[in-house]
């Protein structure tokens, strides 16, 4: 056989290692303006500012999370205890629902100044026909306060005679613990004569 039978295969011209490469300065460059773009963003938009938000995303969050007391973190307790046991009767605003639960804004039994009425009611119960901003009602309402805490509840109570208009005084937890120390056992609150007797 002649070596003119060989295969020749194909060469290929300039296959060295060296290949075509991306200069540095490339990368250096890109590395500069992602720094000083983040540098930049960081300073200019106020919700990624960390020392306003930090480790919060929303002024909303933060603002919930801000340390209350006196009588700051009472009517905040008091609103969200209302939230989660007398809005769904009373509404959100206090207006009360039609044929289902009367207004407590403007309620002449939340503004009196003897807390003891508008506390017995949640407390106790009440039963019959009550008389409410002009209105008759004829209510069957169970104790729906008489499982919360005396801070829970001198805290919704506040937050009711302080809301929508109502100018009555704060209740304290120690005021109710003396109220249903002297309330302890009794029946539910029979309409509007049972509200007027209590003292």
């Amino acid at each position: 056989m002649s070596n003119d039978s060989k295969t020749d295969l194909p060469t290929t011209q300039g296959s060295s290692s060296e290949g075509s490469t991306v200069p540095i300065w490339i990368f250096a460059l890109l590395l500069l303006i992602l720094f000083f773009g983040g540098v930049y963003f960081d300073r200019n938009s106020g919700w990624f500012d960390a020392q306003v938000y930090a480790p919060y995303k929303t002024g909303e969050q933060l603002e919930a999370y801000q340390p209350v007391s006196g009588a700051a973190a009472m009517m905040l307790t008091g609103q969200k205890v209302y939230g989660s046991i007398c809005a769904a009767c009373h509404g959100d605003n206090g207006q009360g629902k039609p044929g289902q639960a009367p207004p407590l804004a403007g309620s002449e039994v939340v503004n009196d100044a003897n807390f003891k009425r508008v506390a017995s009611v949640p407390q106790l119960g009440l039963n019959g026909q009550v008389q409410v901003a002009g209105q008759s009602w004829n209510l069957q309402m169970a104790p729906m306060g008489a499982a919360l805490s005396d801070s829970d509840f001198a805290a919704v109570l506040t937050y009711i005679r302080a809301s929508w208009g109502n100018k009555a005084s704060d209740v304290s937890a120690s005021d109710v613990k003396a109220f249903r120390a002297t309330i302890a056992g009794k029946p539910a609150v029979n309409g509007e004569e049972g509200l007027k007797a209590i003292k």
